[in-house]
């Protein structure tokens, strides 16, 4: 199987909007998965300028899957959901 990619937003925009609480993850996804999920930040992954007036930020990328309005647990969840637990 392959790895999970998990890209957590960094970008001023996610960052303000609560995406600072994302950085547990790097603390928690070890723990929980191991080494079946790879955490990495990304500068910006340019989502919330897709629509500025429509923007859920924070945004995290699992694999495709676009999470928006991030939260450590809805981030879980997906991850949950693509390795079957």
């Amino acid at each position: 199987m392959e790895k999970i990619s998990v890209k957590v937003c960094l970008g001023t925009t996610c960052f303000v909007m609560g995406g600072s609480n994302l950085q547990e993850l790097n603390d928690i996804i070890p723990r929980k998965y191991g080494d079946k999920v790879e955490v990495t930040g990304s500068n910006c992954l340019g989502l919330c300028s897709i629509n500025w007036e429509y923007s859920k930020a924070p945004y995290v990328k699992v694999d495709d899957e676009v999470v928006h309005e991030a939260t450590v647990e809805k981030v879980l969840s997906v991850i949950d959901k693509k390795l079957g637990i």
